[in-house]
């Protein structure tokens, strides 16, 4: 995109289109869209840009993993304050669009030093598309929070503005199968993009010994399977927008040509009963009982699966869940995968640094992924049953080219990571950070001038600046139980349920 500003697109043939997603994922979201056929691919931070028809933004939102959202560009524009964000709205030919009996809804994603709050910002864009109506015609749209006819999506990059219609509406990491979930459950397009990165498709058993609400599980089986994540769902919001086709719709969404049998078993495993309850109602609700197994175990138990296995899991990490030995949990994951899974290969996401050292194994790569606020790292362990050297006098590969680039990506990770206050971010990014990074930003606003001479030369400043010894108070890293309530959540699509010929075994609640 050489010249953005002040570019308007019209409905053209094949358009612009940016697939949102989390940090550390955007690789595999490009390799996603490669497959669906997309061009011009781009990757960004937490966004790939590409190009495609009407058929193929359809395509992207039902049966892309880890994207979070879809948005149509509308106008790219620079600006400097609100006023040039409003001007630059309400010379929208906006009749395209929306109408004076159309409600509309406006988020905001905002990264820049001139704009410090999104909420203004999605004020602005609000007025000027009421105001160019009630210039018009004397009247205005109305505004609908919960459920309008159409999402706008402003997105501020320092003084780089993007207007958007949203495709998608609800966040895609909603698949819709879920029925209830544990403390802090694993975002669907996070556990999906985890999977995708070990390259399993269901080639041989996939476990997971600390499955939770069972969302690794269920996504490994979609992907085992072919399945398309957005058959779950009960609506997109292009299906308001006035170009909606219909019949290309229906024949996306009943296409199975992707759908494939698989004949290995998938197993989830948690201590906790509730959490096996959990789990065991999710796959159901999802239909697919017959590839995952849910049982309620002590990792300390687990033992030499029969058959070649992967193990992909998501353990407690102290920060959202709690658990009354964390050190001791990530020792027994140590233990466990060293006597008890030869030759096979785990990965681990976790966030703490002494968790990982617990574990005792040396990783043969780390991939730094988000998860919600938190900077983790997926860890995989190769547990060989010889020893490493003579593995590799043998000839054997340790790391694939694949797992090389990733660790190549992950140095480019660290070196470029952006350390710029976020002042507010989508809902499906939960908690954005608050911090700021900036050491000399933060001199400047501080209480004491930042000396550069050697510290004997300093002993003059006083004893206000003599060093101190560092305390830290204990922390504790429980967190309010959040309830996440879909029992009144419908999967009924008014044309042909979960696809053509689908069958189901539906959790009833009364069961």
């Amino acid at each position: 995109m050489s010249d953005l500003s002040n570019k308007t697109y019209t409905m053209e043939t094949e358009f612009e289109l940016i697939a949102k997603t989390f940090q550390g994922l955007e690789n595999v979201l490009a390799k996603e869209l490669t497959g669906l056929g997309a061009n011009n691919i781009q990757t960004g931070r937490r966004m790939v840009s590409f190009t495609g028809d009407k058929e193929l933004m359809y395509r992207a939102n039902f049966a892309l993993r880890t994207a979070i959202r879809i948005l149509k560009p509308i106008k790219h524009f620079k600006a400097e304050s609100a006023d040039q964000v409003y001007d630059a709205v309400k010379a929208i030919d906006w009749n395209q669009y929306l109408n004076n009996e159309t409600s509309f809804a406006v988020d905001s994603v905002v990264f820049s030093q001139e704009f410090r709050h999104s909420k203004f910002v999605a004020y602005k864009v609000k007025d000027a598309i009421v105001d160019y109506f009630r210039e018009k015609t004397g009247s205005r749209p109305n505004i609908s929070v919960t459920n309008p006819d159409l999402r706008l999506n402003i997105h501020i990059a320092e003084n780089d503005c993007t207007l958007s219609l949203d495709s998608s509406g609800e966040s895609l990491h909603r698949r819709g199968y879920r029925q209830e979930a544990v403390e802090a459950p694993l975002n669907e397009v996070l556990a999906a993009g985890m999977i995708l990165m070990t390259g399993w498709d269901g080639e041989c058993d996939l476990i997971d010994p600390m499955c939770g609400s069972g969302t690794i599980t269920i996504e490994a089986a979609l992907i085992a399977r072919g399945i398309a994540p957005g058959v779950f769902r009960k609506e997109y919001a292009f299906e308001k927008w006035p170009d909606f086709d219909k019949e290309m719709f229906d024949r996306i969404y009943n296409d199975e040509s992707q759908e494939r049998e698989f004949t290995h078993k998938i197993y989830g495993y948690d201590i906790n009963r509730n959490a096996v309850d959990i789990a065991t109602r999710n796959v159901k609700a999802a239909g697919l009982s017959k590839e995952i197994e849910i049982a309620q175990q002590d990792f300390h138990k687990f033992t030499q699966p029969a058959e070649k296995s992967i193990i992909i899991t998501n353990p407690p990490y102290g920060e959202r869940i709690s658990t009354p030995d964390l050190l001791g949990l990530y020792r027994t994951i140590g233990e466990r995968l060293k006597h008890q899974f030869l030759d096979n290969d785990a990965w681990v996401l976790s966030y703490r640094e002494e968790c990982f050292d617990e574990i005792g194994l040396k990783p043969s790569i780390k991939i730094p992924l988000y998860n919600g606020s938190l900077e983790c790292e997926f860890r995989k362990y190769q547990i060989f049953s010889g020893k490493y050297k003579e593995l590799r006098a043998e000839g054997k590969e340790i790391k694939t080219d694949e797992e090389r680039r990733q660790m190549a990506e992950k140095r480019r990770f660290k070196m470029h990571r952006e350390f710029k206050r976020a002042i507010d971010d989508d809902e499906e990014d939960f908690t954005p950070r608050r911090r700021d990074y900036d050491d000399r930003d933060s001199r400047s606003r501080g209480n004491r001038p930042f000396d550069r001479r050697p510290r004997e030369e300093r002993e003059d400043r006083g004893a206000s600046y003599e060093k101190r010894p560092f305390k830290r108070e204990g922390k504790t890293f429980e967190r309010k139980e959040r309830s996440f309530d879909r029992k009144n959540k419908s999967f009924d699509r008014d044309r042909k349920p979960f696809g053509k010929n689908r069958k189901f075994d539906r959790y009833d609640e009364e069961d």
